[in-house]
């Protein structure tokens, strides 16, 4: 089967063997909805692969067989027992520690399939760590941006996945730009997993795991982290997905949590905005969803807000306390995940809710 990338402005379609990454009107590329059927998926495989007739490859394909790890099917347990209502899935139990392997492997298995030979990306350093491993397993050069103040662990483990990292001075943004330019002015296919849309084809196997690990009985709310909204989107076309197919008949709230430090989307989504203004970062630790100014930031309002969602902060001095506690429970995460839970929790206490919710532990705390 085709694909064509879709302008989610003006609906202007694009080959995917081509480099394009963006609208000549400057919109964000997207892929069509998906069909899926629980009693059509691969049962012997136990990777996210397992749903391979929801993802943008033919049923024939087999590239991706040479390039998986195994990535996917993570555990989900409960938070402890005084909250048995409140889910964790382990999304950090993957190869390269982060639940971004979802969406690379889907991404580096789709390049290779174009015949891609190089590629460029820019990250806070977990999309790059999953890029760059998944590119090396596949024999594709790649080059990727990240700021200063990416955290050494992850600079080292990229680099080590045999990658060359370019480290920009400034902020998040910088990096970004840095990279887009280097995207622009080069012959690299750009595997951004904020521009590129088959990445987000990889994050949403997160919602077709919990709709078959709870066999059908979708929480009442996702709590989930954003800076970029690689998880968030990821989740909503998934929701979509499923809810198309028939499988559910309402989709789970979408609650999304930012850092109080740095929080463009809360500040959009409160005043009623329907697009997002480029923020500050005043620090945060953070790092993974330090994000001042998401591409995508209208689709995220839109996702959250089409799942009736909610929007909230999590204050920047309880993040640390939060990491403390969650390796307490046997789960050591890094701050990215404790800022999600001090968000929640601390939103719990004025705004009780009825019924299930699931939070995914997005990135081990060895990488911090």
């Amino acid at each position: 089967m085709a694909y064509s990338y879709v302008c989610n402005v003006c609906g202007k379609k694009y080959n995917t063997d081509s480099l394009t990454f963006q609208c000549s009107c400057g919109g964000m590329l997207d892929l069509d909805d998906f069909d899926i059927s629980f009693n059509n998926i691969t049962k012997d495989e136990f990777s996210l692969f397992r749903y391979i007739d929801a993802l943008p490859f033919d049923k024939d394909s087999n590239i991706w067989k040479d390039i998986t790890m195994g990535e996917g099917l993570t555990p989900i347990v409960p938070f402890n027992n005084d909250n048995p209502n409140l889910l964790v899935k382990i999304d950090y139990m993957m190869p390269t520690l982060s639940f971004k392997d979802r969406g690379a492997v889907v991404l580096i298995s789709k390049a290779k399939e174009l015949g891609i030979k190089k590629i460029v990306q820019d990250s806070s350093g977990n999309a790059g760590t999953s890029i760059a491993a998944y590119a090396s397993r596949a024999g594709i050069e790649c080059n990727i941006y990240v700021p200063k103040n990416t955290s050494p662990k992850k600079i080292e483990q990229i680099s080590s996945h045999g990658a060359k990292v370019y480290i920009i001075e400034g902020s998040r943004e910088d990096a970004a730009k840095a990279c887009l330019e280097a995207a622009k002015n080069g012959d690299s296919f750009y595997a951004s997993h904020v521009y590129n849309p088959f990445f987000y084809q990889g994050t949403k196997t997160y919602v077709y795991e919990i709709y078959e690990q709870l066999n059908g009985n979708m929480p009442e709310a996702l709590v989930i982290p954003v800076g970029n909204g690689t998880l968030v989107l990821g989740v909503y076309y998934g929701l979509k997905d499923l809810l198309n197919s028939g499988l559910i008949s309402k989709m789970p709230e979408i609650i999304a949590v930012q850092s109080e430090n740095c929080a463009p989307i809360y500040e959009a989504f409160t005043s009623g905005k329907s697009y997002v203004k480029e923020g500050t970062n005043e620090g945060t630790l953070a790092e993974g969803i330090a994000i001042a100014y998401p591409k995508r930031g209208n689709q995220i309002l839109d996702a959250i807000r089409i799942t009736n969602g909610q929007v909230i902060v999590a204050p920047e001095y309880y993040i640390m306390n939060m990491t403390k506690k969650l390796a307490r429970l046997g789960f050591y995460v890094e701050p990215t995940t404790a800022a999600t839970f001090a968000g929640y929790l601390n939103h719990l206490e004025k705004n009780p809710i009825e019924g299930k919710v699931v939070i995914p532990l997005c990135g081990s705390g060895l990488k911090h």
